[in-house]
């Protein structure tokens, strides 16, 4: 195993002053690329630079190279991926995996090639077995069994970690990688087909009002317990960790808390303004009973999040209303 670089934290620090730093950011127009991008111009880095998916499909390896090299940044930021949640997930398991595999192969062969030695790369804590002990630790990984709903998109991100361990001890590159728990805010994806839970109760939620329903039903039992960590939130431990962290052991970012769906869904009810009735349909499948992270290794390295839930969805609902409701069939 590669050892760590840097003997202190400052030491890695004045080695990335952000303003002398290009950066790729990888998804830069998603919900998590986009955060990254605000904390990067926020913190004054020299130079952000990202392809809209019209511009470049990452899933094309030779386009991925050329742009990357060509560009030559010196340091990536990998929040590109293809998500969704349980239905999306389950629909449709063979583009889950496969887009995400060459999403992530291909970005890091292309920063390979572009002597990139600084990359974060992304994942998701669904990658830990569906019983592991709460709240999960990162020694937990491959221990057992993944939750069937998201297999598919796991063993991509599992893959990715492993691939970045491989790097570093096969030529040394000091790259990291990073698994948030449940993300939301702003630029979220408010599709009812492929959004995971939060956004999708904030789109319910706004119809159902703005329509005059008396019900909103909702899949599962409400039981199964989550915790949502905002995205400008990861955002800041993602610029922390690029400077501090120098390990092949991936390491989780999250709130260290948790809630039971049924009370979130209540809260985002709450927040939109919906009075009528959250009906639980108990036939469809509910997912990991709990995923809580356990957030040590981070906190100790200084970060806490900073951001509570219901400030945190009122103002994604903010966002939603004034960007998506109306193209989204929703009246504002």
């Amino acid at each position: 195993m590669h050892e760590p670089r840097y003997a202190t934290m400052a030491a890695m620090r004045a080695e990335f002053p952000w303003n002398d730093v290009k950066v790729y950011v990888a998804g830069h127009n998603g919900l998590v690329g986009s955060a990254i991008v605000r904390a990067l111009e926020s913190a004054g880095v020299g130079e952000v630079i990202g392809w809209r998916s019209s511009e470049l499909d990452l899933r094309d390896r030779e386009a991925t190279h050329d742009a990357i090299v060509g560009a030559k940044p010196d340091v990536i930021i990998d929040a590109a991926a293809r998500v969704g949640g349980i239905m999306a997930n389950s629909t449709y398991p063979v583009d889950f995996l496969k887009d995400n595999l060459l999403i992530q192969t291909n970005v890091m062969d292309a920063a390979h090639a572009a002597d990139v030695d600084r990359l974060l790369f992304l994942g998701s804590s669904c990658i830990y077995p569906r019983h592991a002990t709460q709240p999960i630790r990162e020694t937990s990984l491959m221990t057992g069994p993944l939750e069937p709903t998201n297999q598919a998109y796991a063993m991509a991100k599992i893959s990715g970690i492993f691939y970045i361990e491989a790097h570093r001890t096969q030529y040394g590159r000091h790259w990291i990688s990073a698994m948030p728990t449940n993300l939301y805010g702003p630029n979220d994806n408010f599709d009812l087909q492929s959004s995971h839970v939060l956004p999708a109760f904030i789109r319910r939620f706004h119809e159902a009002k703005a329509s005059g329903a008396p019900s909103v039903t909702v899949w599962g039992t409400g039981a199964p317990r989550r915790e949502f960590l905002h995205v400008d939130d990861l955002a800041q431990a993602a610029l922390m960790l690029m400077q501090v962290y120098d390990s092949a052991q991936t390491i989780n970012v999250g709130l260290g808390d948790d809630m039971p769906i049924r009370e979130l869904a209540e809260t985002v009810a709450s927040v939109v303004g919906f009075e009528g009735a959250i009906e639980w349909d108990t036939s469809k499948p509910d997912g990991m009973p709990r995923k809580l992270l356990d957030t040590t290794r981070i906190n100790e390295l200084g970060w806490y999040p900073t951001i509570k839930l219901r400030d945190g969805v009122a103002s994604t609902y903010d966002w939603y209303v004034a960007n998506v409701a109306h193209a989204a069939g929703g009246v504002a």
